[in-house]
């Protein structure tokens, strides 16, 4: 719609408030005139007085009569207002449009046509929209209008408001059963004077009162839930929001929903038994299936998970054997992918650069293990091969859908891993990890065998099999011009 034309629609629009006033009716009450029930119990009640609210979404006029549709969260019925019902009241309606919110009272009858219909007795409007509506045919073709007027598009899409009533379940599923599993739910900071537990780049604020930069976390209180295991709780998890300062695409997020729970006494070959069964569960729960279409991929997710190793599906799909290839021969590899990199990487980044080639083709659901200490700072090493850890990642649909690992307890080799991060951050990779003192003092107090796992909503997304910027309710936008 043009902006003249609104413009000429707000006019007509905020005239007919105007009237509504002269004529003494609040076109905003701040209450609903008696009690009111769902549309959905409504339609089981032919032949019953009902009293009922929503928006108006269709609208008809056959001269002494209209027929209007009437929406709420639960479903839609049809209004009919006959003149001679209404008597005075009626010449209100020259003054409701598409959009406006009513509360109705009448008895709910089939018209001929065979459909329920309410026989409007009296009526109250609650609210006077001043913007129309697009049409529920065509609604809002361009994608940034969408998000930015995520609002409108919930009004018109019922499917939309559906999607994010299942990503309600699937969160709500994650907590019934982690809690189900005897883990304590936990709040740790947002805001952190050191941001760790991922490699990822943070964003920075500003605190007033104390004068510090601080950043947003970049992981679902990883450091923090494992200091809790030193603390002595055994169990614990966390669902919240978690930033990072990186780029737009199709998986990605700059603030997102994540999950992470560390279980004391317990490897990460206990945590792939819990993770399967959890998203099993989940998936169940919140789409009814375990088989799922994801972009090209067939998924199943009720087929045994089998385990793959890193380095040797890297060999496989590559032909480059990650364990014994110099920095450059990694560099040369991926120019001949035509990977686009910095070429200032050390060995691990470009390892995990070729990993990120190679697991496009992956349909999974399968384990990754294997993964070589470079890709890994948080990781424990491996009893029979310091250079490996026991690390695992979910990879499904071509894309990581959840990491997991048996936590590194000894605060001396943390120590060390924590410095190689620290030197890669002074020479400009902002991925790289911060030095976190406390955590390794925490450490040096005792942290039993631990594993941890976390796991993003860019899981819902892909079982959804929509961009994960579709499956969030107001997305982040730059401000309008």
């Amino acid at each position: 719609m043009s902006n003249s034309r609104l413009e000429e629609i707000r006019k007509v629009r905020l005239e007919k408030v105007k009237k509504l006033r002269e004529l003494e009716i609040n076109p905003y009450p701040s209450k609903v005139d008696g009690k009111r029930q769902e549309v959905k119990e409504a339609r089981e009640s032919e032949g019953k007085e009902v009293a009922i609210a929503g928006r108006i979404m269709g609208w008809r006029e056959h001269g002494n009569m209209v027929f209007a549709d009437l929406k709420d969260e639960t479903e839609t019925i049809q209004l009919w207002f006959q003149k001679n019902t209404l008597v005075d009241s009626f010449k209100i309606l020259k003054n409701v449009d598409i959009g406006d919110f009513l509360y109705i009272k009448g008895e709910v009858v089939k018209t001929k046509a065979g459909e329920l219909t309410v026989n409007v007795s009296d009526f109250q409007l609650l609210t006077k929209a001043i913007r129309p509506l697009p049409s529920t045919w065509h609604g809002i073709k361009d994608e940034e209008l969408r998000y930015r007027q995520r609002y409108v598009d919930l009004i018109i899409h019922d499917e939309l408001k559906d999607l994010f009533r299942k990503k309600a379940i699937f969160w709500q599923s994650i907590r019934d059963f982690m809690i189900s599993k005897g883990f304590l739910e936990v709040e740790t900071p947002v805001l952190e004077v050191s941001a760790g537990g991922a490699d990822a780049n943070p964003f920075v604020t500003h605190h007033e009162a104390l004068d510090i930069e601080l950043y947003l976390r970049i992981s679902m209180g990883e450091l923090w839930q494992k200091r809790l295991m030193v603390a002595g709780f055994e169990k614990t998890f966390e669902v919240g929001r978690q930033f990072r300062n990186e780029g737009v695409s199709r998986e990605h997020l700059q603030d997102y929903s994540q999950m992470e729970f560390y279980w004391a006494y317990a490897n990460y070959e206990d945590s792939m038994g819990l993770v399967e069964e959890l998203y099993k569960k989940v998936a169940e729960k919140t789409f009814n299936t375990l088989k799922f279409k994801v972009g090209e991929f067939e998924v199943d997710l009720s087929n045994k998970w089998e385990k793959i190793d890193y380095c040797t599906t890297i060999k496989e799909k590559l032909g480059v054997d990650i364990k014994n290839a110099s920095a450059g021969e990694l560099r040369n590899k991926l120019k001949e992918l035509r990977v686009v990199f910095k070429g200032d990487e050390d060995k691990g980044r470009l390892i995990d650069l070729l990993w990120k080639q190679v697991r496009k083709d992956i349909a999974g659901p399968v384990f990754l293990v294997g993964h070589p200490v470079e890709v890994s700072p948080l990781a424990k090493r491996m009893d029979n091969n310091e250079d490996f850890v026991e690390r695992y990642q979910v990879i499904l649909a071509g894309s990581e859908m959840g990491n997991g690992y048996s936590e590194l307890n000894d605060p001396v080799d943390q120590e060390d891993r924590f410095k190689v991060q620290q030197e890669m951050r002074d020479k400009g990779d902002t991925d790289a990890q911060m030095h976190d003192e406390d955590f390794v003092r925490a450490l040096e107090f005792g942290m039993p065998p631990v594993t941890g796992f976390g796991v993003s909503e860019r899981l819902f997304s892909f079982l959804a099999d929509l961009p994960i910027r579709e499956t969030v309710l107001f997305p982040l936008l730059r401000p309008e011009k």
